[in-house]
């Protein structure tokens, strides 16, 4: 079989291809968003979809199958309950999870919530229901704008989102007022899968436009993470500083959940020219508005920051393939001279076991861990997810973690 450097998962949202066979239980018989569309529309053209075998998969209207498709095409069906945006994607990274996320979209939020919420925000809650961004700006922000009050709203999803004025309302005492329904969301009875902050401008009908502040309050995943791994091997970086290299997926990861359980501050390093820069910038103003984390968004280039930041830092983590099989002669740090005793380096690669810059490193006398018990947990979720069953993971840690 081909190796791969690189595996990408890619989500087309609200494109689903059917039903399950539960989806009855959620209020979606006869779901089928592709399906539909193809069958109401006069053209349909998805030429790399069609290339893939969607249409083999599934028929449309418009879409012939074709005889060799360039990938492999099945259905899959969630095995963790409830039908939330949230639940299908961790499950997809390997959690299953087997209590569902609140969702109030027949009822919106219950009387005693919104009791709370007003009385720990100090604002009166307008809308309380199901609804679409756009359409209940238009139909409630004029009173918000007038009176102080606050738009509280739901969707099929679990999730409280509420609107604030960038001018009238203020980012600030909107992202206050969502820490707050946060925390009373955290209650069982009512726990939403993410509470979201929906900032607009504006002044009256017809106006209105949501702005790029938006913020996500998300439940953490219940699954392990890399500082769990980073823990499990012997190294504990809580409340100290690190030092990233790179801005794509890992890395985003690892700085999110780094912020998250306790990282004091948190070096990034990436190429300004990258498409993840401004993506990672973004993730670097909501950690500095929304966690006691500072986060510090450097350009690679720049050899002094670089040198300041790994001299402070108690963790050098590398979340790029430099180093990764076949390239194994790069290293993401040239100037081992940056290295210092008290320094973890890590590198989330683990082919080969042992990259030149980790070699370097614990030639320099650094301890040194490479991406094997990532590798191990993510195994260890699939093989639970896949089977029902847990895998022996202390049995592999002897016999592949003791060298």
């Amino acid at each position: 079989m081909k190796k791969y450097n690189r595996i990408f998962t890619i989500v087309i949202d609200s494109f689903g291809a059917g039903a399950m066979p539960d989806a009855a239980e959620y209020g979606d018989a006869g779901t089928d968003t592709m399906g539909h569309i193809s069958e109401s529309v006069d053209e349909f053209h998805i030429p790399n979809l069609q290339k893939l075998g969607i249409a083999n998969l599934h028929p449309l209207k418009q879409v012939a199958p074709v005889e060799r498709p360039m990938g492999y095409y099945s259905f899959l069906k969630e095995a963790s309950t409830g039908k939330d945006t949230m639940t299908g994607h961790w499950e997809m990274m390997g959690l299953h999870i087997t209590k569902p996320f609140k969702t109030f979209t027949e009822t919106g939020f219950p009387k005693e919530l919104i009791d709370e919420l007003e009385k720990r925000t100090g604002h009166k809650v307008i809308g309380n229901k199901s609804a679409s961004g756009t359409e209940i700006l238009d139909e409630l922000a004029e009173e918000e704008i007038a009176t102080g009050h606050m738009i509280v709203y739901t969707s099929a999803d679990s999730v409280l989102q509420i609107c604030g004025n960038e001018e009238t309302f203020g980012l600030d005492e909107l992202y206050r007022c969502c820490e707050i329904a946060r925390d009373i969301t955290m209650k069982d009875e009512w726990k939403v899968g993410r509470v979201i902050a929906r900032p607009y401008v504006g002044k009256k009908k017809g106006e209105f436009k949501r702005t790029s502040n938006r913020h996500d309050y998300a439940l953490k995943p219940y699954g392990r993470t890399a500082l769990n791994a980073l823990k499990d091997a012997g190294y504990d970086v809580i409340g100290k500083t690190i030092t990233i290299m790179g801005a794509g997926g890992a890395a985003t990861a690892i700085c999110a959940q780094a912020a998250l359980d306790g990282v004091k501050k948190i070096h990034i390093f990436a190429r300004e020219t990258s498409r993840f820069w401004n993506r990672t910038q973004k993730l670097v103003e909501n950690i500095n508005a929304t966690l006691p984390c500072q986060a510090i968004l450097h350009e690679n280039k720049d050899k002094e920051e670089l040198a300041q930041a790994i001299s402070e830092s108690a963790l050098l983590l590398n979340a790029t393939s430099v180093g990764m099989a076949p390239d194994t002669e790069g290293s993401i740090i040239e100037d081992t001279s940056l290295y210092h005793p008290d320094l973890i380096v890590s590198d989330v690669i683990y082919n080969p076991r042992e990259t030149r810059f980790l070699r370097e490193a614990r030639e320099a006398g650094c301890r040194t861990f490479n991406g094997m018990y990532m590798l191990l947990y993510q195994g260890a979720e699939a093989f639970r997810l896949w089977t029902g069953k847990k895998m022996p993971v202390e049995e592999i840690k002897a016999k592949y973690f003791s060298e």
